[in-house]
């Protein structure tokens, strides 16, 4: 039997492990075009707490009694598709379940020569193209300049910190516990860090760090620490808006400054984007990833539930909460 795990309700506030709902369905039977997958590693992201809700986002949202969306590392068992085997281990989307049918859309082989399996949906995946794409892309980062990354222990966070560190920057972080603030500067590089908790006055803060101002912002927290940031951007400044997870399982909406008339002083520019913009580029960016993981100019970190399918609720819950540093997965089987 195929283990997955649906939608049962809609959460208000932070999602609750009943939320979820545990089912058994048989082992699907791939036809010709299909491969039948064995998860491996399941991903659990701050995007999917969007997705629960019920007002349509920018993609579709789950339905009750749908499987949970997400990706997955996970190996062919059986192929009936001629570009994939049995054995290959893949990056798919087929959602938080044990098995699962992919017509091959979206499938891409990883090679385990490179790093561990488990990168492919962590540094060598979806957070780390966000990363990539957003600071380089849509943040247009020069060299030399100052940058400052919310959320920066965080899957995507802690890659932008040192990617903007091998362009030549300076990097500020900020994060949610002293172990994390640790992690950054003393094992990742970033110069300056601090952890928002112990914090009063965010402006205060960010102008003590960034004397010269601020040049791009990655902001994956939203919020205070965000509205902070408008005052000090430097001229030309650029925010790129990644994610807003501290606005995410609000029961009500908050109120904040108003900052936009900063935005005319500083000739600033504020965008958001979807890794998806940039799918196109994936290859040429992977590459570059996995050229700098191999040169030791990148470093990661994994959080890894165990036991099976059963504890991805919990994995979730404990990851929109700031339990995780670096990239949070569950592990759901091994490779044959």
């Amino acid at each position: 039997m195929n283990k997955q795990i649906t939608l049962a309700a809609r959460p208000v506030g932070y999602p609750k492990e009943s939320d979820f709902k545990l089912v058994e369905t048989p082992i699907p039977t791939p036809e010709d075009g299909q491969v039948l997958l064995k998860t491996i590693y399941l991903s659990v992201d701050p995007y999917m707490r969007g997705r629960m809700n019920q007002a349509r986002s920018y993609a579709a949202n789950v339905e009750f009694n749908e499987v949970m969306v997400g990706g997955v590392v996970a190996q062919v068992v059986e192929s009936k598709h001629t570009d994939f085997q049995a054995g290959d281990i893949v990056n798919a989307h087929i959602g938080w379940q044990e098995y699962g049918i992919s017509g091959g859309d979206g499938l891409r082989k990883i090679d385990p020569s490179i790093a561990p399996i488990s990168t492919g949906i962590g540094i060598l995946g979806m957070p780390g193209l966000t990363a990539y794409f957003g600071l380089l892309e849509v943040g247009q980062l020069q060299d030399g300049e100052t940058v400052f990354v919310s959320g920066a222990a965080g899957a995507v966070g802690s890659v932008v910190g040192q990617i903007a560190k091998i362009k030549g920057c300076r990097v500020i972080g900020a994060a949610g516990s002293d172990e994390k603030i640790a992690y950054i500067t003393n094992e990742l590089g970033f110069d300056e860090a601090f952890n928002y908790k112990n914090v009063n006055d965010y402006p205060a803060k960010l102008a003590e760090l960034c004397p010269v101002g601020i040049d791009v912002y990655f902001d994956n927290v939203g919020g205070e620490i965000t509205d902070a940031v408008f005052p000090n951007l430097r001229l030309k400044g650029r925010v790129v808006i990644c994610g807003q997870i501290s606005q995410y399982n609000l029961e009500s909406l908050e109120t904040g400054p108003r900052f936009l008339w900063y935005m005319i002083t500083k000739r600033a520019r504020i965008e958001g984007f979807l890794v998806s913009d940039y799918f196109d580029k994936q290859t040429e960016a992977l590459a570059q990833m996995a050229e700098w993981l191999q040169q030791g100019k990148l470093k990661y970190r994994e959080t890894i539930a165990e036991g099976g399918i059963e504890n991805a609720p919990a994995a979730f819950i404990s990851m929109l909460k700031g339990g995780n540093i670096g990239k949070q997965l569950v592990k759901i089987s091994e490779p044959s």
